[in-house]
Protein backbone atom coordinates (compact mmCIF):
# COMPACT_ATOMS: atom_id res chain seq x y z
CA UNK A 1 0.00 0.00 0.00
CA UNK A 2 3.21 2.86 0.79
CA UNK A 3 4.08 2.02 -2.53
CA UNK A 4 1.38 2.31 -4.39
CA UNK A 5 0.95 6.08 -2.54
CA UNK A 6 4.19 6.84 -3.84
CA UNK A 7 3.23 5.62 -7.07
CA UNK A 8 0.45 7.92 -6.98
CA UNK A 9 2.40 10.65 -5.71
CA UNK A 10 4.80 10.54 -8.27
CA UNK A 11 2.33 10.48 -10.73
CA UNK A 12 0.68 13.42 -9.47
CA UNK A 13 3.50 15.53 -9.22
CA UNK A 14 4.34 14.81 -13.07
CA UNK A 15 0.68 16.22 -13.75
CA UNK A 16 1.74 19.38 -12.30
CA UNK A 17 2.22 22.32 -14.41
CA UNK A 18 5.70 23.93 -12.94
CA UNK A 19 6.85 20.49 -14.78
CA UNK A 20 6.10 22.69 -17.85
CA UNK A 21 7.63 25.77 -16.97
CA UNK A 22 10.76 23.44 -15.01
CA UNK A 23 12.63 21.54 -16.91
CA UNK A 24 15.45 20.57 -14.23
CA UNK A 25 11.88 19.66 -11.86
CA UNK A 26 10.34 17.61 -14.89
CA UNK A 27 13.65 15.27 -14.83
CA UNK A 28 13.94 15.21 -11.03
CA UNK A 29 10.30 14.13 -10.66
CA UNK A 30 10.76 11.88 -14.02
CA UNK A 31 13.46 10.21 -12.07
CA UNK A 32 11.22 9.86 -8.85
CA UNK A 33 8.37 8.98 -10.81
CA UNK A 34 10.53 5.52 -12.55
CA UNK A 35 11.97 4.67 -9.45
CA UNK A 36 8.69 4.78 -7.28
CA UNK A 37 6.94 2.45 -10.23
CA UNK A 38 10.50 0.31 -9.74
CA UNK A 39 10.07 0.20 -6.26
CA UNK A 40 6.23 -1.16 -6.80
CA UNK A 41 7.05 -3.39 -9.24
CA UNK A 42 10.12 -4.96 -6.69
CA UNK A 43 7.60 -5.16 -4.09
CA UNK A 44 4.50 -6.63 -5.89
CA UNK A 45 7.25 -9.36 -7.25
CA UNK A 46 8.39 -10.38 -3.04
CA UNK A 47 4.61 -10.22 -2.44
CA UNK A 48 3.77 -12.93 -5.66
CA UNK A 49 6.94 -14.91 -4.33
CA UNK A 50 5.03 -14.57 -0.46
CA UNK A 51 1.82 -15.99 -1.80
CA UNK A 52 2.88 -18.66 -4.48
CA UNK A 53 5.10 -19.85 -2.39
CA UNK A 54 8.24 -19.80 -3.64
CA UNK A 55 10.07 -19.42 -0.56
CA UNK A 56 9.79 -19.30 3.00
CA UNK A 57 7.88 -15.72 4.45
CA UNK A 58 11.29 -15.99 6.66
CA UNK A 59 13.88 -16.17 4.06
CA UNK A 60 11.74 -13.23 1.91
CA UNK A 61 11.17 -10.88 4.83
CA UNK A 62 15.39 -11.09 5.53
CA UNK A 63 16.15 -10.45 1.87
CA UNK A 64 14.39 -7.53 2.20
CA UNK A 65 15.63 -5.92 5.51
CA UNK A 66 19.31 -6.82 4.20
CA UNK A 67 18.58 -4.53 1.47
CA UNK A 68 16.91 -1.97 3.89
CA UNK A 69 19.44 -1.76 6.24
CA UNK A 70 22.29 -1.81 3.69
CA UNK A 71 20.79 1.14 1.86
CA UNK A 72 19.18 2.85 5.06
CA UNK A 73 22.03 2.25 7.48
CA UNK A 74 20.35 4.91 9.77
CA UNK A 75 16.80 3.69 9.52
CA UNK A 76 18.16 -0.10 10.76
CA UNK A 77 19.54 1.42 13.65
CA UNK A 78 16.27 3.71 14.47
CA UNK A 79 14.63 0.12 14.35
CA UNK A 80 16.45 -1.39 17.11
CA UNK A 81 16.72 1.73 19.33
CA UNK A 82 12.98 1.23 19.16
CA UNK A 83 12.58 -2.12 19.85
CA UNK A 84 15.47 -1.59 22.76
CA UNK A 85 13.17 0.99 23.69
CA UNK A 86 9.86 -1.37 23.56
CA UNK A 87 11.61 -3.96 25.73
CA UNK A 88 12.81 -1.38 28.54
CA UNK A 89 9.61 -0.15 28.53
CA UNK A 90 7.80 -3.42 28.82
CA UNK A 91 10.55 -4.33 31.34
CA UNK A 92 9.18 -1.20 33.63
CA UNK A 93 5.52 -1.37 32.96
CA UNK A 94 6.12 -5.28 34.70
CA UNK A 95 7.67 -3.43 37.40
CA UNK A 96 4.90 -0.95 38.21
CA UNK A 97 2.38 -3.82 38.29
CA UNK A 98 4.07 -5.62 40.37
CA UNK A 99 4.72 -2.57 43.03
CA UNK A 100 0.59 -1.92 42.52
CA UNK A 101 -0.56 -5.03 43.78
CA UNK A 102 2.11 -4.57 46.90
CA UNK A 103 0.41 -3.21 49.84
CA UNK A 104 0.54 0.69 49.09
CA UNK A 105 3.24 1.16 52.59
CA UNK A 106 5.84 4.13 52.23
CA UNK A 107 8.59 2.29 50.27
CA UNK A 108 6.34 0.83 47.46
CA UNK A 109 4.56 4.10 46.82
CA UNK A 110 7.98 6.02 46.63
CA UNK A 111 9.42 3.68 44.35
CA UNK A 112 5.41 3.67 42.35
CA UNK A 113 6.34 7.57 41.85
CA UNK A 114 9.80 7.67 40.71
Amino acid sequence: AMSKSAVKISSDLLSNPLCEQEPAFLEMVTAFDTAMKRMDSFNQEKVDCLWLGNGSAGGVMESQNGGFSSVFPSLNMAVKRREQTLQDYKRLQSKVEKYEEKERTGPVLAKLHQ
